[in-house]
């Protein structure tokens, strides 16, 4: 106790100290009986410590400094205390009067939550210190005095020095102060307008790095001619009328046709045809293959055999030519030259006088090779507008949103959402070949999953 007793007194002695509430729970009678500890151990030190009355001195001081700003031992007699001569008179009154919002003649008090959410703590906000540094300072500013020092002696770095002797730039006066956005007499703007080109030296843009990287053609090329948001035919409006809406019912008939038509063609590849499956006789067949006697088979190879040898002696025969023959068919073989020749030399004498139908003949080559110029630009033309192959999969077109003549609404009232906006653009993403078409990933699970019965369970069955 006799501690306590010094420790109050240490603190209160303090210069700047002043007591605005009475310190509650005082044991200068003794009535508390004092805990008997055993501070020998260094972790009894701060565990068993009491510190009520250093934490009671330090929340005073807070409480002074958030209500007047600092430590009442250090104000001034003025700034504390003033001199109350009665109420003012009527004259300094109407000298200084003061603003009082007033509402059907009584002034108005402000709301709770108003007083509540006002900054009633005189300490000032703490200093940020990170936002007063710069990244590199130290650098930055060795770099500012070593420019300083080559300044004093007259010395121009080498960079300036190109700056400065290339040519002037021309200067565009800019206007000290930009117009309001409700100023009817601004200059109009045109936000869609191309850009102007700038008329700055391309070297001094390039060294002081204020030119634009060129950006590559092919950027600039839509992958595709579709548009981004395509609408839908008269036919598929809450209230169309009679012809365009059996239009649009034809046109997603005519696809359901093609894709039933696909998959009966599918079917029809996959059956089994009836000729080619096994009859009784067939399976006969192959159960008694290799059971019959072979005598009369390797009887009828012999003679074969034979045949063949007599054949193959006449050929070798007939192949002998005599010297005769030999001329004479030597004597053919130049006739047959000499007839050819003569027969081309006879076609290129008709060709003479064939030149007008071999220009109408070119002329018709060039004419059917234009068309099919024509053709292959236009084929080119439509396969812009067609969803390519980016993938492995093939872009699968969405269905058709069409409602039966009996489903129709007459008002947007009772008209029913259908669809997703989200799908759709999706869809319209892969179509005009910004993505590849793609399918919903398949969970695939790395472990088995285990089942295994409870005690409970067990238990009941």
């Amino acid at each position: 106790m006799a501690a306590n007793r010094r420790m109050k007194r240490m603190a209160s002695s303090q210069p700047g100290f002043i007591k605005l509430k009475s310190v509650s729970g005082d044991d200068s009678l003794g009535t508390t009986r004092r805990k008997r500890l055993n501070k020998n151990k260094k972790k009894n030190w701060n565990k068993n410590i009491d510190i009520n009355d250093v934490d009671e001195f330090l929340e005073d001081i807070r409480h002074q400094e958030r209500t007047t700003g600092g430590l009442l031992s250090e104000k001034t007699d003025e700034s504390l205390f003033f001199l109350d001569v009665g109420p003012p008179k009527k004259a300094e009154r109407r000298v200084a009067p003061v603003e009082v919002k007033m509402r059907r003649g009584k002034p108005v008090r402000p709301l709770r939550i108003d007083l509540i959410l006002q900054h009633d703590s005189l300490v000032a906000a703490p200093k940020d210190v990170l936002s007063y540094q710069l990244p590199n300072a130290k650098k930055l500013r060795r770099i500012a005095q070593k420019a300083e020092h080559l300044a004093a002696k007259g010395i121009v770095p080498r960079r300036q020095k190109k700056l400065l002797n290339l040519r002037p730039v021309e200067k565009t006066e800019s206007k000290a102060v930009t117009d309001a956005n409700n100023n009817p007499e601004r200059d109009f703007y045109d936000i869609w307008a191309p850009e102007i080109k700038s008329t700055a030296d391309p070297w001094y843009l390039q060294q002081t790095r204020k030119s634009r990287v060129k950006r590559p053609e092919k950027l600039n090329a839509k992958p595709s001619a579709l548009p981004a948001v395509e609408v839908i035919a008269p036919g598929g409006s809450y209230n169309p009328d009679f012809f365009s809406h059996q239009a649009l019912l034809q046109e997603a008939h005519d696809v359901e046709v093609k894709k039933q038509k696909a998959e009966d063609k599918l079917v029809r590849q996959l059956a089994v045809n009836k000729d080619h499956l096994a009859t009784e006789e067939t399976i006969f067949r192959e159960q008694v293959e290799g059971l019959v006697e072979q005598e009369d088979d390797d009887k009828d190879e012999e003679a074969g055999a034979a045949d063949d040898g007599v054949i193959v002696g006449a050929i070798a025969q007939a192949l002998k030519k005599t010297e005769k023959e030999r001329r004479k068919e030597r004597a053919e073989i130049l006739k047959e030259q000499s007839r050819q020749a003569d027969k081309e030399q006879t076609f290129r004498q008709q060709q003479l006088f064939q030149l007008r139908s071999i220009k109408t003949s070119i002329k018709q080559d060039e004419a059917d090779t234009k068309v099919k110029q024509i053709q292959r630009k236009a084929n080119q033309e439509a396969e812009k507008s067609q969803p390519r192959r980016l993938g492995k999969l093939k872009f699968q077109a969405q269905d058709l949103e069409v409602q039966l003549s009996d489903e129709l609404a007459g008002s947007l009232r009772q008209l029913k959402p259908e669809g997703s906006v989200l799908k759709d653009r999706f869809k319209s993403m892969q179509k005009r070949n910004l993505i590849e078409p793609r399918e919903r990933a398949k969970f695939k699970r790395r472990l088995k999953v285990k089942y295994q019965e409870k005690r409970a369970f067990r238990e009941i069955t």
